[in-house]
């Protein structure tokens, strides 16, 4: 049932129709986040390397972006854009929980999203195919794993009743972070050599960078935060894969 909470939560598909799960289990959706990962990574790499054999790579890669936004029903780029209009425009905890809780896009939002996508794009486009499918696949969890750890980290930075998805979720037990950990990592396996797992480290410092912006402007997370982490991981992760594709 939380797997099944997670995929409904997590993604656009028709998974509500395969059972009426209590909201109890939505607590525990973070748990199995990077598992997620492996359905909207693999669509997007499967997409990119589908298309990339009847279409230009830069056409490709962005049918590949546009897969995973349509699973999801961007609900992480949401949040990306809700987070920059907060800390891009609030001066204090309370005018940037405001912003954010704001449906309006602002002009952070919009720029965020924008060099966002342009540097992510470029990024994949100028990788070979084969590894810029590992390294969806593989930067999609891990980031995940990372983004997860958003609620091992810092509190709920408002009441449950104020959440935008009305629950606030629970932390991890020491063996569901450990099942988590092993999910998100896995697919680093798939890239080989050329130090590549200094990709994970990227995504790794990130978090720990954006925990403490968080710490010190909201003194806790919302699940705005939660879909902006994964998303500026996960691009620190593309960053780091091209940087050592070009330079070793």
């Amino acid at each position: 049932m939380k797997l099944l909470a997670a995929l409904i939560f997590f993604t656009r598909l028709p998974f509500w129709k395969l059972a009426n799960v209590p909201p109890v289990y939505f607590k525990r959706v973070v748990d199995y986040w990077p598992f997620v990962g492996w359905l909207t990574g693999g669509i997007m790499a499967g997409t990119l390397w589908i298309t990339s054999t009847f279409l230009p790579t830069p056409t490709a890669v962005l049918l590949a972006l546009a897969s995973r936004l349509m699973v999801t029903g961007a609900l992480h780029e949401d949040g990306l854009a809700d987070f920059c209009d907060g800390f891009g425009g609030g001066t204090s905890r309370e005018k940037i929980l405001s912003i954010m809780k704001d449906s309006h896009i602002g002009t952070y939002g919009v720029l965020g999203l924008l060099f966002y996508y342009g540097l992510i794009w470029n990024i994949l486009a100028n990788l070979p195919i084969s590894l810029a499918c590992t390294a969806i696949l593989s930067g999609d969890t891990w980031s995940k794993f990372c983004a997860s750890q958003v609620i091992n980290t810092l509190p709920y930075a408002r009441k449950e009743e104020e959440s935008k998805a009305k629950v606030v979720y629970d932390r991890m037990t020491p063996g569901t972070l450990f099942s988590t950990f092993l999910i998100g990592i896995l697919p680093m396996l798939l890239l080989v050599g050329r130090n590549y797992w200094w990709a994970a480290i990227a995504s790794a410092t990130v978090f720990i960078l954006l925990m403490s912006l968080m710490r010190k402007r909201l003194q806790g997370y919302t699940g705005d935060c939660c879909g902006a982490t994964f998303l500026l991981c996960e691009l620190s992760f593309y960053l780091t894969i091209n940087l050592i594709y070009t330079n070793l």
